[in-house]
């Protein structure tokens, strides 16, 4: 099984200088690539310069998370790609369960290992954790983080389960079923659209892993920080896509008013906090959805298999109302 790790590049010079190291020293089975988007920075130089042995692939335009890995993909042809962030330090034997896994399991289509915090290395990170969940609405969250509790690693998570979503930050995949589903939807930009991949995945009968014999740190937001309305924009509005896309009951529209209202209090809530710059990111991710929703509509999965995709009917109730903050707790 050849494997292709490709490491996505924004502008990313000193976090490449810092992590990159790590993938070259513990990756000995895999081809490197670093698909840089249209980097303005010294990334491009310094790579050819310090890093001669990885292979650079540079994208014309920076098309985000989606179109920038589908643009750089088009032409790699190992049987298995791992998709990571720059900001991913990997462990020693971390590639030999995950390569494993995809032998030994053949509907098995995509999967993601361990994810800690890169500076808190005790701790899970927000970005994937302990393998994804979403729930009836559409919310996403991971085994070993609920909202923004983050659950310690004691060993909780040290096995192989089969999950609904695998992290962006370093997702896992075989490299025929990504293209076969025409890789990420390229509207989402960044963020929530490994989600809609894992979901389409399931929807044609395929497997999601987490693979937790398998380690990773990562920093997280090191290119677009939780901080930001920019993300809050994406994460909203690709959210409402997302269900529109995949599900195919007209329950869909039930749930989405449900989201829409969930939001506004959000909003409301951001409001209270002096965040009103978070507050107009919804506003905006609400009139976007609605100006592409006529085109998701038309554009709902073909296939005819039905999945029950969530975990829970809702996180929301069971974080903030039963005060359940970590995963074995919610129900």
């Amino acid at each position: 099984m050849k494997v292709a790790i490709v490491i996505l590049n924004w502008n990313g010079k000193k976090i490449l200088e810092q992590f990159l190291p790590s993938v070259l020293e513990y990756s000995q089975e895999a081809t490197i690539y670093i698909a840089d988007n249209a980097s303005t920075d010294e990334s491009i130089p310094f790579l050819k310069e310090r890093f001669n042995e990885v292979i650079i692939i540079q994208n014309k335009t920076n098309g985000g998370f989606a179109k920038g890995y589908n643009d750089a993909l088009i032409n790699i042809t190992e049987d298995l790609l791992i998709l990571i962030n720059n900001d991913v330090e990997v462990t020693k034997n971390w590639l030999e369960p995950i390569i494993n896994e995809f032998k030994s399991d053949s509907s098995l289509i995509a999967a993601q290992p361990k994810i800690l915090d890169f500076n808190n290395k005790k701790y899970f990170e927000y970005a994937g954790a302990g393998g994804g969940f979403i729930d009836q609405l559409g919310y996403p969250y991971c085994r070993g983080r609920i909202f923004n509790t983050i659950e310690k690693d004691m060993g909780q998570y040290n096995d192989i389960k089969k999950i609904f979503w695998a992290t962006g930050a370093c997702l896992i995949i075989k490299n025929n079923e990504f293209k076969k589903l025409n890789g990420f939807d390229e509207n989402f930009f960044a963020h929530q659209e490994e989600i809609d991949l894992c979901w389409r995945i399931q929807l044609t009968g395929g497997t999601i892993k987490y693979i937790g014999n398998s380690t990773v740190y990562h920093v997280g937001g090191a290119t677009l920080s939780n901080l930001n309305p920019t993300k809050t924009f994406y994460n909203f509005r690709n959210s409402l896509l997302m269900l529109v896309k995949n599900i195919k009951s007209p329950k869909v529209y039930t749930i989405l008013l449900t989201r829409l209202l969930l939001d506004g209090i959000a909003g409301l809530h951001f409001l209270i906090q002096g965040k009103w710059k978070h507050t107009l990111a919804i506003i905006k991710a609400h009139l976007s959805f609605y100006r592409l929703l006529p085109s998701y509509i038309n554009k709902k999965s073909k296939n005819r298999k039905q999945i029950k995709y969530y975990h829970i009917k809702s996180i929301v109730w069971n974080y903030f109302i039963r005060k359940n903050r970590i995963f074995k707790e919610v129900n």
